[in-house]
Parts: C-alpha cells; sequence; structure tokens
C-alpha cells in the first residue's frame, strides 16, 4: 500500500488493497490472503467456512516456516507444478481425488 493509503482510510484502503489483488483472480479458488506486514484475511459462504480456510491458512504458513527454517533458500515451486498439482484436482478435466458432488 501506498503511504497515502495508509495514512487516510487505512482499514478501507486495505480492502481496496485486497480487492484490487483479487481482480483477476478467483476468490473462492483462493479464499484467503495475507497483508503484507498486517495479517490474514479469510472468507467462505458462512462463519465456519471462513474459519476453516482460517485454520488451513495457519497451517500452511506453518509448513512454509518449518521449510524455510530448515533451508532458507528454499524456493517457490515452479509454475508448470503448481499448476499441475492445482488442476488435476480442481481445473476443468480433474481427475485426483474425491469424486465431485453431483447436483
Amino acid at each position: 500500500m501506498k503511504d497515502s493509503e495508509i495514512s487516510s482510510d487505512y482499514e478501507l484502503n486495505t480492502g481496496h488493497a485486497i480487492v484490487r489483488t483479487f481482480q483477476k483472480i478467483d476468490y473462492s479458488a483462493v479464499p484467503a490472503v495475507l497483508v503484507a506486514n498486517h495479517g490474514p484475511f479469510c472468507w467462505g459462504p458462512d462463519a465456519g467456512a471462513a474459519a476453516h480456510n482460517a485454520a488451513i491458512l495457519e497451517a500452511v504458513a506453518r509448513m512454509a516456516n518449518f521449510t524455510l527454517r530448515i533451508n532458507e533458500e528454499a524456493e517457490a515451486v515452479g509454475r508448470a507444478l503448481h499448476d499441475k498439482h492445482y488442476l488435476r484436482k480442481h481445473g476443468v478435466n480433474a481427475y485426483y481425488g474425491q469424486a465431485k458432488e453431483k447436483k
């Protein structure tokens, strides 16, 4: 956030920063965000789902912390592997994991 956004309407501008971040991201597929130098924001269709997403975010952050403590030079996974893991379970042609519920 810009200094001007912090000094004026900080809370509102934090929300605007989150909205800008998710302009090209499906917020339902990524139900949490870490705001730099602030903390997490999580959401879901109801309070229980938002709390569940917060617990998942905490577990992932804990794993990331352990990874960096074990190997300070650890790097993020590459895009190809990231997409493979995500799309095989959540993509249009998903084939991994539990069968999707029929509506």
